[in-house]
């Protein structure tokens, strides 16, 4: 696995977990879920946005909003 794999690999991970966080009766397969389905997850594995560089926290209030909204902002 190359760096910006496992980066990618520990952002997920870590919106997962921030996600569980939040909701405690989410199970880390349902958290892991509503990552992997988000525009989010699109987001931070595309190389060109380089999302996987940023703090998972920054990351998450974007998935936070897509949740709440429906929609990535």
């Amino acid at each position: 696995m190359n760096e910006k794999t496992e980066m990618m690999a520990d952002m997920v991970k870590n919106l997962a977990l921030l996600l569980m966080e939040q909701d405690n009766s989410l199970t880390m397969e349902q958290a892991l879920s509503i990552v992997f389905n988000s525009d989010t997850y699109r987001k931070v594995i595309d190389e060109r946005t380089q999302f996987y560089y940023q703090s998972p926290r920054y990351i998450f209030a974007f998935l936070n909003e897509e949740l709440k909204n429906g929609k990535f902002l």
